[in-house]
Order: structure tokens, then C-alpha cells, then sequence
């Protein structure tokens, strides 16, 4: 089974959400999606030897909310938040997915691209909100 029908997200700020809040009113489309990142550097030498090194990385989220979705409030707090206190502030969260069994950690992130309002056109249109994240561990969902 694949269903993302009952995908969890809960995300907490320690000052503004200090318990997890649990984010709905996906797209029908996308829920969520988390980029592919380069976690080796190489370099090949004049000899035809490669070499390769770790490097950390950030992790890039995009999550996308129906125009209804009441959580669109927890970005719009954080947005309004961010701009008057002139600072970041960061995020934790966790995504479950039962379909596949797997939790993955959501550490350290921070609130990177929001989305003011929705696009007007026949129909309100989902917003899309983008969070770069520290690490993200991924687990055996219990």
C-alpha cells in the first residue's frame, strides 16, 4: 500500500508552538516533498584516481497547503514572527509515514520561503511554503 492519505506532519517552534502541531489540509496533489542532496564532494586526479569526501548538507522541504488549510496559519505566525523580531525562528518536526513504515526526524530547520497569500484564479490555489532543515533522520516507524 502507498497511500499518503494518512501521512503525518507535526512541526513545534520552542517559543510560538512549543507543542507539535499537526499541519492539514494538504493539495490534493503534493503533500510534501524533501530534494535530493549532494552529500559527496569528488575530485579526480591528473593520475585517473578519484577521491570522494562527505560534506553536510541541507535539507530543502517544500509542504503545499489547500488555500483553506488552517494551517497555513502556523506559517503565517511564524512568517509575521520572523519580520518583527528581525531573527529567525527555528523549527523541529517529525513526518510519519504508515504506508512504508518509516519516521523521519525533522531537525533544526528554519522557515526559508512563504508563500503571503494564495493565487487568485477560478479557484483559490494551494500555497507552497519551503523549510531548510539541519539533518533529517530517518527511522523505522514503531
Amino acid at each position: 500500500m502507498l497511500t499518503s492519505a494518512n501521512a503525518v506532519i507535526r512541526l513545534s517552534q520552542p517559543i510560538l508552538f512549543p507543542t507539535p502541531q499537526q499541519i492539514q489540509g494538504f493539495s490534493a496533489d503534493d503533500v510534501t516533498d524533501i530534494e535530493g542532496a549532494k552529500i559527496l564532494e569528488h575530485v579526480m586526479g591528473v593520475d585517473g584516481v578519484m577521491s570522494f569526501g562527505f560534506v553536510f548538507v541541507e535539507r530543502m522541504q517544500t509542504i503545499t497547503l489547500q488555500a483553506d488549510s488552517a494551517s497555513n496559519d502556523f506559517f503565517d505566525v511564524i512568517n509575521s514572527s520572523q519580520e518583527a523580531g528581525q531573527t529567525a525562528y527555528p523549527l523541529n518536526g517529525v513526518i510519519i509515514l504508515p504506508a512504508i513504515g518509516k519516521l523521519y526526524t525533522l531537525i533544526n530547520g528554519g522557515l526559508e520561503n512563504y508563500k503571503t497569500m494564495p493565487g487568485v484564479k477560478r479557484i483559490l490555489q494551494a500555497q507552497q511554503y519551503r523549510i531548510v532543515w539541519n539533518k533529517i533522520i530517518v527511522a523505522p516507524a514503531g
